[in-house]
């Protein structure tokens, strides 16, 4: 567990390069631009809010790493929020019987979420109340705080570059972030399987090695991207994402998932 740190400091000095523009939409005779994701003093890209526009992440409950296809009509099914280069169910090469897998979690009966464990993986990034991304270079990790489910959290090391040997297999796994221009790199290994990938119900082993791209394409707007590589339950690598909506003045309140869980319809019989 990341010991108690005070971000306060660090949230007072965060710069507002928000460059917004002086002309108004209707003379420039088009729509007003989205308006520029804020930055750090030395440049980076925040991804929090500023000391005067709190918030934070509403993770889309509809969002999906892959398309279906509807029994009834043939046709994808498209949730607005996801990537519209994600590949259709009928592309992910599962292996033999992990479709069969995912196809009987239809119901999300057995959703662990439900249950009050972590989420770990994308499954993170459905996460209800809002989603705290905090950067603290000074100590060089980024925590990723989830304020629905247990309020738990993971923590992303920015000062390495292998994960250690041997690792206990884990919700949240051994993360190492790098940046890449305005995109964070996450590399994580040393899962458990006692999660569920997605909402949806898509199966991983241990064996799984995701790669998460983070990015903030505007102020309102987090563009998430994983890659997986997972040998125990896919024969080949693939990518899938959705878009994250920034949530105005949302903030972290007292949620205890043991007494709030507000899903009791999917725990029947258990």
């Amino acid at each position: 567990m990341p010991r108690r740190r005070t971000i306060a400091p660090i949230l007072g000095t965060l710069s507002l390069a928000l460059g917004i523009a002086v002309v108004s939409a209707q003379e420039q005779g088009g729509e007003q631009p989205a308006k520029p994701a804020p930055r750090w003093p030395d440049g980076r890209i925040s991804f929090t809010g500023t000391p005067t526009e709190v918030g934070n992440w509403e993770g889309p409950a509809n969002g999906t790493l892959f398309f279906n296809i509807d029994s009834k009509t043939g046709k994808r099914v498209t949730p607005p929020s996801s990537l519209a280069s994600n590949l259709t169910v009928d592309q992910v090469p599962f292996q033999p019987g992990v479709r069969e897998t995912y196809m009987k979690r239809e119901s999300q009966a057995d959703d662990p979420h439900t249950r009050c464990k972590p989420s770990g993986g994308a499954r993170r990034w459905h996460t209800p109340y809002g989603i705290e991304i905090v950067d603290l270079p000074e100590t060089h990790e980024v925590l990723v705080l989830s304020v629905g489910s247990p309020h738990s959290w993971q923590q992303i090391h920015t000062d390495r570059t292998e994960h250690p040997k041997d690792l206990q297999p884990s919700w949240y796994g051994d993360a190492i972030g790098r940046w890449e221009g305005d995109t964070l790199v996450v590399d994580t290994v040393g899962f458990n399987e006692r999660f569920w990938l997605t909402r949806e119900g898509v199966p991983h082993t241990s064996k799984l090695h995701l790669t998460e791209r983070l990015s903030r394409p505007s102020f309102n707007q987090l563009r998430y991207e994983a890659t997986v590589d997972d040998p125990g339950a896919y024969t080949k690598t693939w990518s899938g994402g959705w878009n994250l909506r920034w949530s105005a003045g949302n903030e972290p309140f007292d949620y205890l998932c043991q007494e709030n869980n507000r899903d009791p319809q999917r725990m029947v019989g258990h």
